[in-house]
């Protein structure tokens, strides 16, 4: 059918209403009309891909991928807008989540951005870890959306150039169910695998620990270890944790979720040999230990966060940067009871940052700052960090 599309919605969707039913839309822009295939229907709704443009947005552009569009590749959702579009989009999702699922004026998004990260290719080739599904033949590619079809590429557009010019993509993975490639600061990328029904992964090739660079701070992590995959995203996160907490000389803080612990070394500098610095991490791929072993004011607990939170007494600072699903409200209100004076949190997901908020707001805190960084570009995601403070 034609349809006029509606404003975006999370998940990468624009919103159209047809007599009464609604359809959540790929490969559109608010304003076009389009016409849609049906690819899912629910009860309440359906989804659908924009396979013909007959009115098309300003913001629209040929996308720079031979592998975007309907029935392609499902690892994009933007390639079909401009840049800056595609930030305004993003934008548009953090003020609704917030708004809709946290409960927070509007008014208080006036103005905020998401603002684009320095890369010298712009919106192109900044993804620094690749993982590829491997079909029964061996041969590597990328799934469609919503699917377990694999769609065979020669190159994937958003991933860094040492990945575009690695053999992973020609070569026979055969046996094996998946296979990945991460660029760090080593002189050679590291390259992985998974067998069929498992996600451990077993080295192949370039190191077993891979390095990272932010500021004057490297750290070591395994190969399969968490890091940001925007190279430009760790030291501008830093940074802006650093200017939320405002560390003192002599604050204990806490980084949660901590991986390798790039929190857990700028806090530790800032508060300063009086100060101290606990980070919490369960996976030892991150080896936060061993990364914060030269600061004698700070120090790593193996372990979970909603687990060990409560044990650690009161504080001063908080940081955490959880998985996409959130802190959830048992974190939430082990962190407030620890008495902080803020609370820096570091989300993936704007909805699950939404939820946490509302949990915020009932204990007495709300958001204060909030900066949106398009870390993810060319997709539906991006990263948020928001500055919690009791409300007096």
């Amino acid at each position: 059918m034609i349809v006029t599309v509606g404003d975006i919605a999370a998940g990468g969707h624009c919103v159209a209403r047809v007599d009464g039913e609604v359809y959540f839309v790929r490969h559109a822009l608010p304003g076009e009309r389009v016409r849609i295939e049906v690819t899912e229907r629910k009860k309440r709704f359906a989804f659908a891909d924009a396979v013909e443009i007959l009115e098309a947005s300003p913001d629209r552009v040929e996308p720079p991928c031979p592998y975007a569009g309907p029935g392609k590749c499902g690892g994009c959702d933007f390639q079909h807008a401009a840049p800056e579009a595609q930030r305004r989009l993003k934008a548009r999702v953090l003020a609704d989540q917030l708004t809709r699922i946290g409960g927070l004026d509007a008014e208080r998004f006036e103005g905020l951005e998401v603002e684009p990260l320095p890369w010298e290719e712009g919106a192109l080739g900044w993804r620094t870890r690749m993982q590829y599904a491997v079909d029964r033949d061996g041969k590597a590619g990328l799934r469609k959306h919503k699917s377990r079809e694999i769609v065979h590429i020669d190159r994937c557009a958003i991933a860094t150039e040492r990945i575009r010019n690695s053999n992973v993509l020609a070569r026979d993975w055969k046996g094996m169910g998946a296979v990945g490639v991460v660029d760090a600061d080593d002189a050679k990328p590291a390259v992985y695998t998974q067998l069929r029904r498992t996600s451990r992964p077993h080295h192949r090739s370039g190191p077993k620990l891979v390095h990272q660079r932010v500021g004057d701070h490297e750290f070591e992590i395994g190969f399969d270890g968490f890091w940001q995959v925007h190279p430009a995203a760790a030291g501008a996160f830093l940074e802006c944790v650093l200017d939320f907490l405002e560390p003192r000389e002599g604050d204990a803080a806490w980084d949660l979720y901590a991986g390798a612990g790039i929190f857990a070394a700028g806090l530790a500098e800032a508060v300063g040999d009086q100060g101290r610095v606990v980070a919490v991490e369960n996976s030892a791929s991150s080896r936060t230990a061993a990364n914060l072993a030269d600061w004698k004011n700070a120090g790593a607990i193996d372990g979970d966060v909603a687990g060990t939170v409560p044990a650690l007494g009161g504080v001063d600072l908080i940081v955490l940067d959880p998985p996409r699903s959130g802190a959830g409200a048992e974190v939430v209100r082990a962190m407030a009871e620890a008495g902080p004076r803020a609370i820096c949190y570091v989300s993936c997901d704007a909805g699950a940052l939404a939820r946490d908020v509302k949990t915020f707001a009932e204990l007495g805190w709300h958001p204060t700052r909030m900066r949106a960084f398009d870390s993810f570009p060319m997709t539906q995601h991006f990263e948020t960090i928001a500055l919690f403070e009791p409300i007096t």
